[in-house]
């Protein structure tokens, strides 16, 4: 977990005064936040209305918040929530918007007009890594291995992913091979609408390698369908232990499609503090440990400055990568 500054401490120290926390609150898990009403850019089921429902209920749970609401609000691409979270930030200082990398890739490619730097950041929460499988029959055993298969015939060496052209599972698999010293834009990319589709092509040899997320490459590895080759975290993961990070394959990139939590423009200090504090909190409730396991994330927690830190150099990262790419 980050660990905040100092001078964060104090403001959340300064806030916990001024709204009314006492010190013994605030050290045994009381209440912290009377309510969130939660605003999610998609609709019911996907990936940013399961992290806003589970944040919701582990911090309910756990007494952290008093309650929860939850509005779904598509369109855009995300944007449509985003503008009305802008144009009625006023009337929205109870409200936290959930997203995740999509912020940075669709303001970069306009798909809609503001960017994270339009909201007031509060958290990055969680985050699920990026990892590159094969068919459990393959040759290949290693990034090296795959790396050697695209050398000796590229057009033979497929890469698949669930994203289209441009999105995610391509941006990840055109980062590693680029980092392994390789020109990204000879990377073939086949884009899957479906996991299932994609998973057939791999056992069929339509691709020779598959870039999914690193929870649904756990589950095809402990269902015996693949092999995971390299996964996109710093250090090796608790789930799948025994397969290899990039870094350790001497490929020098990591990437993590995270998911947190934005305020509206002009966010009181104080509210914000409160928000960042119950969240913090939440990591070590057994309330957030239950939530978590059930949907196999990864605590990634960037709070305040550092979340500013960490989606500014993911922006630079993607735009560069876009750019060359020719999405930009």
């Amino acid at each position: 977990m980050t660990t905040l500054k100092m001078g964060r401490r104090a403001l959340i120290a300064a806030a916990i005064a001024a709204l009314g926390f006492t010190s013994s609150a605030q050290a045994d898990g009381h209440q912290v936040v009377d309510s969130i009403h939660f605003l999610i850019p998609g609709g019911p089921g996907g990936g940013w209305d399961g992290t806003a429902r589970g944040t919701g209920e582990a911090l309910t749970n756990a007494g952290l918040v008093g309650s929860a609401s939850y509005e779904n609000m598509s369109g855009g691409g995300g944007g449509k929530a985003i503008g009305f979270l802008i144009e009625n930030a006023a009337s929205n200082e109870g409200t936290l918007m959930v997203n995740s990398t999509p912020i940075v890739i669709r303001s970069l490619t306009g798909v809609f007009p503001q960017s994270f730097r339009d909201l007031t950041l509060v958290a990055g929460t969680i985050g699920d890594y990026a990892a590159i499988v094969v068919n459990k029959d393959s040759s290949v055993n290693s990034m090296a291995d795959l790396i050697a298969a695209y050398d000796a015939d590229p057009s033979a060496t497929a890469i698949g992913g669930g994203s289209v052209p441009g999105g995610m599972d391509h941006l990840v698999a055109a980062m590693a091979m680029e980092a392994a010293g390789k020109d990204a834009l000879g990377v073939k990319y086949i884009p899957y609408d479906a996991g299932g589709k994609a998973m057939a092509a791999l056992l069929s040899g339509e691709i020779a390698a598959l870039s999914t997320g690193f929870s649904e490459a756990v589950d095809l590895a402990n269902a015996g369908e693949v092999k995971i080759i390299g996964v996109t975290s710093d250090e090796r993961v608790a789930a799948a232990e025994n397969a290899m990070t990039m870094k350790e394959q001497g490929i020098d990139m990591s990437f993590v499609n995270w998911r947190g939590f934005f305020g509206a423009p002009g966010l009181s200090a104080e509210k914000t503090a409160a928000y960042q504090i119950a969240l913090e909190k939440m990591y070590d409730t057994p309330e957030w440990e239950a939530v978590r396991a059930r949907n196999g994330w990864v605590n990634i927690h960037n709070s305040g400055d550092d979340f500013k830190a960490f989606l500014e150099n993911q922006e630079k990262v993607i735009g560069d990568l876009m750019k060359k790419l020719g999405f930009l």
